[in-house]
């Protein structure tokens, strides 16, 4: 082959293959705003009460400062026994502990308490209360966001005001002086169990004391004991608890208690 045919040749291929290389690869399509929005299912519409304290429209209303229709004894399931006057619950502390009839799974909870102006005592002697966002048994059996009067009254931090006892010391002390109403706003997802009892998902705890976040998510051990090691014990639902402290400082008080329940993940609440 002449050396002028060969370079023609090697011309040509290489412009053939530049010309391969050169062809645009097939654009994919340009994303639109529409590819990313979702439309369905369409958020239920709830109505929000006049004031933060004030039910929403799909809340259980659990103490509206008439009655305690849907309070029962925790030891006997009788008539709750504690005391309301003026709109206000105050705590029977003879009576022993108070829970819902009603029983739940996730929720989102809020709670209004007091410490009396004249409250005395100290350490865990002082306004000493309790809510227990899941009552597994009698007496103090459950999961227990303490309340207390942690207003210039010094304590171990895990049991506070705030504290998820024993296990979760508050982000923060947001007390406000005795006399004066606290607030209590509360995320509670349930811990999850397999068959055999073993726990597939922890509970996790989110609170905040009169707007001040105090529990971000935090992941319990099991049920809060006042001795020992948390350990979990299966459940499916299970009422709230307001404790009945036996310390001898005169008695705290509640008010404006409502739930909503939270399905995703959890079963309706039971009548």
């Amino acid at each position: 082959m002449s050396r002028a045919i060969l370079a023609t040749a090697c011309i040509f291929a290489l412009f053939a293959t530049s010309s391969v290389v050169a062809q645009p690869a097939p654009s994919a399509p340009r994303p639109k705003p529409e590819d990313t929005e979702q439309w369905t299912p369409v958020p239920p519409i709830v109505t929000p009460g006049k004031t933060d304290a004030a039910p929403p429209s799909d809340a259980i209303v659990l103490f509206d400062g008439k009655g305690l229709d849907q309070w029962v004894n925790t030891k006997d399931k009788a008539s709750a026994g504690w005391t309301v006057a003026d709109g206000v619950l105050t705590v029977a502390k003879g009576a022993g502990n108070i829970e819902t009839r009603r029983q739940f799974r996730n929720y989102q909870l809020h709670l209004e308490w007091r410490v009396p102006e004249n409250v005395t005592g100290s350490g865990q002697a002082r306004g000493n209360s309790g809510v227990f966002l899941a009552s597994t048994g009698g007496g103090d059996a459950g999961y227990e966001l303490q309340v207390l009067d942690s207003y210039n009254n010094p304590t171990y931090v895990n049991g506070q005001a705030g504290s998820l006892y024993k296990q979760f010391a508050p982000l923060a002390n947001s007390m406000r002086p005795p006399g004066q109403w606290q607030t209590y706003d509360v995320i509670w997802t349930a811990p999850v169990f397999a068959p055999d009892g073993k726990v597939t998902s922890p509970a996790r705890v989110t609170a905040f004391q009169n707007g001040v976040l105090i529990q971000n998510d935090a992941v319990l051990a099991g049920e809060t004991l006042y001795i020992g090691k948390p350990f979990y014990r299966p459940y499916t639902t299970a009422p709230i608890k307001l404790q009945a402290h036996g310390d001898p400082s005169p008695p705290l008080s509640f008010r404006n208690i409502w739930v909503r329940d939270l399905p995703d993940g959890g079963a309706p609440p039971k009548p």
